[in-house]
Formats: structure tokens, C-alpha cells, sequence
């Protein structure tokens, strides 16, 4: 293993022992001074990162990527609100809402826990390093971060300033860690970190995902891709439906609950479609079926655009006859993460709603909502389209495990 890895790690198992035990106020006070620190270090950050979207820009990166790597102030603000949502939300650890008496007397508790050291490795997204922090602090982790290369100058300067505002609460440093190198062999490390690294999440597009789920040996959750799709059904409100197509692609088309297909059944497509062109046209390329080429101007859908996650201003439409077509072409292309239907028909609402294979499953709602803070969380560790553990965005409940304690008064098993 690499000597910097293998410190980084040491440090984080040992923090992790204390920080378990850390109470409510330790870990609350700890996240406020990390507040202050990250505002008084608010234009040092920004200035390390417009070096990295320069970079970006200068490499060729598409703009809704840019999009996700960019701070401005506003996003500070966001970020600073998160932790603050944090500091509010509930305490996860040392909890029970299950305890009984067996018949011979013994008292068993199933009481949550931290899962100890949890290592995250994720793409262009500074805000991560925070949220990431904010969320393993208060659930009485220790986190190990791996961002990417192009966020290297902001992850570089926001983990400066949490480490600085530790440095005035009783919580130590250790308990973030933060690879700064951008050796690709170090990640490739951490999946097979067994000894001291008790779950990784990769936060990613489709290929970091898959490269982590096919090399590491510490237990995975999965998180992040997603080809979500939104379904108008004969019944809809068609200026809802119009509004919420708008929200879903293009408020922010570089993230993962951003819409990627669009399903229209086949009584209103003639009414919907032009409506669609006219919104959203300027900004979006269309890709669509053969039905979907009879009534507006788009380039032919191939079979790999209902598999696609653009993560741009691309949108694929298909024609459906009915609200079971579109159910059986989410299942077979979406990636579990999230889906929308929009309806005015009770019937078609509750049969989208159970048969649709996803984390997320919304009628008459944008799936830009998928998102830890909008849920409540405070903030997320990302989104999990896995069926074990953790499912949707993952917030503080997520970041814990269980032990059960068992009391008795002389007890042997005969």
C-alpha cells in the first residue's frame, strides 16, 4: 500500500475509535466552527476554484459538467446551510426504537452505530467534500475523500478550512482525511483497503461506478448514475407536464436526477410534443422514435440514446401506447435512480408508482427532487440505486449500523 494512504488511513482508524463515542454538542459545536472557518475562508475557496474551472474549460469540458464544478457564493451559502440542516437533524447514533423481553428474561436492545471509516470517491463536485465531512461527522464516522483531478485546488482548499475549524472544537482533525494526489493507482488502493476502510461509496458517473464495484473488496454502495426518465400520460395536465419536462432537463442538466428520457403516450403526443419544441427547443437536442420524427424536427433515437445518461442538453423521447409500455422501457433501460410519471389518472398513478424498479418514484413531480437536502437529510452521501442498506439519497440514518446488546441476570443457555 502507499505510504500516504497507508498514514491517512492509520490516522482515520484511530480517530474513528473516539469519534464513536463523541456526543451530540462535541459533534454539533465541531460543525459550527467548521462554518465559521469556511466563511472566513469563502474567497480563498473561490479563487482556488475558478482555477479549476479555467482548467476545465480549457480542456474541452462540456458546460453542464463545468455547471457542477463551479462555487460561487450562492453555493456557499448552500453548502454552509447544509451543515446547518446537519447541526438540527437528529443525532443517528446510540438509537433504538426496537427492544423487547424474551420469555426467559433477557432484554435484547438493537441499538445503531457508526460503521466506522468510510472512504468516497467522486467526480467534479466540491460541494461533495463538504456534504460528504458534514454527514460522516455527525454519524460518528471518519471519512477518507478522493475527488477528482479537476476539483483538486477547491477539494484542497475546502478541506483546509474544515481541518481548521476542527482545530478549535474537541473533535481532532484525523477524523477527515483527504488523497491528495492524483495517482490513479491510490484509488484502486482504497477499494482493497480491508483493514481499515469499512465501506467505500463511489459518487460518479457510470464508468467510476463500474470500476469500483469490479475491484474492491471493501463492501461498496452504489450510487449515482442516472438515466431517469419521465412519462405524460394521456390524462395529463399538459402546462404541468410542460413546466415539470422544463425543470427535469434543463435546471441543471450535469446532474444525476436530471431527466434523460422522455416517454409520451401516444393520445397527446401531437398536443405535447410542439409544446415541448417550443419551451425547451432553443437550449435542447432532441433525439426521438420514428412516431416522435412524424410530428417535430429530431435527429432518429438510436438503441443506445434509451440507455443514456447525457448529463448535457440532449433529451431522448419515445411515443408509448400505454402507461405498462412505459413501465417495461424504464425497467429494461433506467438505472434504478429515479422516475416520474405524470397523470391525472389515480389508476395509472398507483400502477406506476408499484411497478416501476426505482429508488425514486414521483406522479405529478420534477425528479430534480431527488436529493438529500430537498428530502430533509440536511444533505446526502449520495444517491444509492442498490436494493441493500441504503436506498435513495443517503442521509445521516444511512451512516449507521446496528449493534444489538443483550442484558441478563445470570442467564446461561441450557
Amino acid at each position: 500500500m502507499m505510504t500516504m494512504l497507508l498514514d491517512e488511513c492509520k490516522k482515520l482508524k484511530m480517530a474513528s475509535k473516539k469519534l464513536a463515542i463523541a456526543n451530540s454538542k462535541e459533534k454539533n459545536q465541531a460543525l459550527r466552527e467548521v462554518i465559521i472557518s469556511i466563511k472566513e475562508d469563502t474567497d480563498y475557496i473561490l479563487e482556488e476554484n475558478a482555477k479549476d474551472v479555467k482548467t476545465a474549460r480549457e480542456s474541452g469540458m462540456k458546460e453542464s459538467l463545468i455547471d457542477r464544478l463551479m462555487l460561487n457564493k450562492q453555493r456557499i451559502d448552500g453548502i454552509i446551510e447544509s451543515i446547518e440542516n446537519i447541526i438540527e437533524a437528529r443525532d443517528p447514533v446510540w438509537r433504538s426504537n426496537d427492544v423487547w423481553t424474551m420469555e426467559n428474561g433477557l432484554v435484547i436492545s438493537k441499538m445503531t452505530v457508526p460503521i466506522g471509516v468510510i472512504g468516497i470517491i467522486y467526480e467534479s463536485r466540491p460541494n461533495v467534500t463538504v456534504d460528504a465531512f458534514a454527514l460522516t461527522l455527525k454519524s460518528g464516522n471518519c471519512v477518507l475523500l478522493r475527488g477528482s483531478s479537476n476539483s483538486l485546488n477547491s477539494n484542497r482548499a475546502l478541506v483546509r478550512a474544515i481541518k481548521k475549524g476542527l482545530k478549535n472544537s474537541t473533535i481532532s482533525e484525523d477524523v477527515i482525511g483527504f488523497i491528495d494526489d492524483e495517482d490513479r493507482q491510490i484509488v484502486r488502493e482504497m477499494l482493497t483497503c480491508n483493514e481499515y476502510i469499512d465501506l467505500i461509496i463511489p459518487r460518479g458517473g457510470k464508468n467510476l461506478i463500474n470500476m469500483v464495484v469490479q475491484n474492491a473488496t471493501v463492501p461498496t454502495i452504489e450510487t449515482g448514475e442516472g438515466n431517469c426518465h419521465t412519462y405524460v400520460d394521456s390524462s395529463a395536465d399538459l402546462k404541468k407536464a410542460v413546466d415539470i419536462i422544463e425543470n427535469a432537463k434543463v435546471q441543471r442538466p450535469g446532474v444525476c436526477n436530471a431527466c434523460e428520457t422522455l416517454l409520451v403516450h401516444e393520445d397527446i403526443a401531437k398536443d405535447l410534443l410542439p409544446m415541448v419544441v417550443d419551451r425547451i427547443g432553443k437550449l435542447v437536442e432532441f433525439r426521438g422514435c420514428q412516431r416522435t420524427q412524424e410530428i417535430i424536427d429530431v435527429k432518429p433515437a438510436t438503441e443506445e440514446d434509451w440507455a443514456e445518461e447525457y448529463l448535457d442538453y440532449i433529451l431522448a423521447i419515445k411515443i408509448v401506447k400505454s402507461t405498462r409500455e412505459a413501465i417495461d422501457h424504464i425497467n429494461k433501460y433506467g438505472t434504478q435512480h429515479s422516475e416520474a410519471i405524470l397523470t391525472e389518472d389515480i389508476t395509472s398513478a398507483k400502477l406506476f408508482r408499484r411497478e416501476v424498479d426505482a429508488a425514486a418514484v414521483y406522479v405529478n413531480a420534477s425528479t430534480r427532487f431527488t436529493d438529500g437536502g430537498e428530502f430533509g437529510f440536511g444533505g446526502e452521501m449520495g444517491i444509492s440505486t442498490q436494493k441493500m442498506h441504503a436506498r435513495g439519497p443517503m442521509g445521516l440514518n444511512e451512516l449507521v449500523t446496528v449493534k444489538y446488546t443483550i442484558a441478563g441476570d445470570g442467564h446461561i443457555r441450557g
